[in-house]
């Protein structure tokens, strides 16, 4: 009898990534995944913070981002950073389908206020699931983020940027955290 191999991770077509609150689709961040990852990446800019019209901005993007790669949208893994993921996590769990879900610095409370949680939706979310932030993120401490994600029914894989603050300042450790789990 051969060992359980870890189930392996699906074929990524490209990724769709999302920034913060106040910040576009030239976020330097976002502009590091950009040039540095093997798969193609489509940076777009959220209109607005209504839920219900970014998760349309986000289906529209996903569609022609998916059309351009001739594949289905459920090949493309999403994420961003702070809201931006957080919006991608809420439309994952809504039931959009996708290959996996990139949250960087995910914004699990506001800082200071560790009982205004942002994670009703997490039982929700199916697909497999990367948290990169960093040790210091005043949204999330890793033991926070570690707890809470637990109740994510995929799997979760977490990398810590040692000393990183919300905003990290290492893209290239951002680059190949997520370049690592892309490839499994």
């Amino acid at each position: 009898m051969s060992p359980r191999k870890k189930p392996a991770r699906p074929a990524v077509a490209g990724l769709l990534v999302t920034p913060g609150a106040s910040a576009d689709r030239d976020n330097r961040t976002l502009v590091a995944l950009d040039e540095g990852l093997g798969v193609p990446v489509e940076r777009i800019t959220i209109r607005g913070r209504a839920v219900r019209k970014v998760h349309e901005q986000l289906r529209e993007d996903m569609e022609d981002f998916a059309d351009r790669l001739g594949v289905d949208t459920a090949e493309l893994a999403i994420g961003g950073r702070s809201f931006g993921g957080r919006m991608c996590s809420m439309l994952v769990a809504a039931g959009e389908p996708v290959a996996g879900l990139v949250l960087l610095s995910y914004p699990l409370h506001p800082p200071g206020k560790p009982d205004d949680l942002r994670i009703d939706h997490f039982a929700d979310i199916t697909a497999p699931t990367l948290f990169v932030s960093g040790t210091k993120d005043p949204f999330a401490s890793p033991e926070e983020l570690e707890r809470h994600a637990g109740a994510i029914t995929g799997p979760v894989d977490f990398v810590w940027l040692e000393g990183e603050p919300h905003s990290p300042r290492d893209d290239a450790a951002v680059v190949a955290a997520v370049a690592g789990w892309l490839d499994g």
